[in-house]
């Protein structure tokens, strides 16, 4: 009787655990996995809208020789640029969001309204109010004109980096933008550091300076990891993403290859830096 009573409790733990996974389960099958094979499903094909249905012509891989071969200069005239402005705009955001969590888990007088402000971005603003303020102009530094910075960049560095680097320096302000969250990850990592460790590092006379690279630096490696692939991934989402707009296109069985091939990309980048990051982590596994 009691081992009939702990099978229907086990089971019963089961059924629970099921209900309880059971609308991911369904959200995940219904909105990512099923879009994800029909996107599949049409890069293979000709997609044709009629009226009454919709017809699909199998032609194998061809829309993906045509984006990589046959047109492949108009891919990698837009991918290249894009990929050297995030080469660039990763560490800055990275750097940026380390020195303003540091500084917000000070103890100063308004603290609480500085942590909202940095983190205001992130709730107001979207793709399109981005855009817009891209489009007026409104994300560049004042000294780019001032200092005729973007002159000195086309005169005396190649002209493969001087258009990313100013396409950087002209949205320069929206970059730090898109900081709100790494800095909140970076605040909650500083949080986690045990306080005991700096004030023996006060009491062994450790500066500031050696503090920072012997124990909050290898402290924030798991965060930095983290950041790192929240940043890799957001910016292949950003606005200014000039493949996103070749993949919003009537032709869907192209969009869905050009999606695939995109993806591929971004895969290859987080794979990158999970290599990166377990080798980082491997040389400041000592130091925790």
């Amino acid at each position: 009787m009691k081992r009939g009573h702990r099978l229907n409790a086990h089971l019963l733990r089961k059924i629970e655990g099921t209900l309880f996974i059971a609308p991911w389960v369904v959200g995940f099958l219904t909105f990512v996995a099923f879009p994800l094979g029909y996107s599949l499903y049409m890069s293979f094909h000709q997609v044709k809208i009629g009226v009454n249905k919709v017809e699909y012509s199998f032609i194998g891989f061809q829309h993906y020789r045509e984006i990589l071969v046959a047109n492949g200069s108009l891919l990698y005239e837009q991918l290249l640029p894009f990929l050297k402005e995030a080469a660039m705009m990763i560490p800055i955001i990275l750097v940026f969001s380390l020195i303003v969590a540091i500084l917000l888990n000070a103890k100063f007088p308004g603290r609480t309204l500085f942590r909202v402000i940095f983190f205001l971005p992130v709730i107001f603003s979207s793709g399109q109010i981005v855009q817009e303020f891209i489009a007026q102009g409104e994300g560049s530094l004042s000294m780019m004109e001032t200092l005729r910075i973007d002159y000195y960049l086309r005169e005396y560095v190649p002209a493969a980096w001087a258009e990313p680097i100013e396409n950087v320096l002209s949205s320069f302000v929206l970059v730090l933008w898109y900081s709100g969250v790494q800095i909140l990850i970076f605040l909650a990592g500083r949080q986690t550091l045990p306080a005991s460790v700096y004030e023996a590092s006060r009491i062994d006379g450790s500066s500031p300076w050696n503090t920072f690279w012997k124990i909050t630096l290898p402290g924030l490696v798991p965060y930095i990891f983290l950041n790192l692939m929240y940043t890799v991934v957001d910016l292949f989402t950003f606005p200014s993403n000039p493949i996103i707009s070749m993949v919003n296109t009537t032709n869907y069985g192209s969009s869905s290859a050009l999606a695939w091939i995109y993806f591929s990309i971004i895969l290859f980048f987080v794979l990158l830096t999970l290599l990166t990051f377990s080798r980082v982590d491997k040389a400041f596994a000592g130091k925790r």
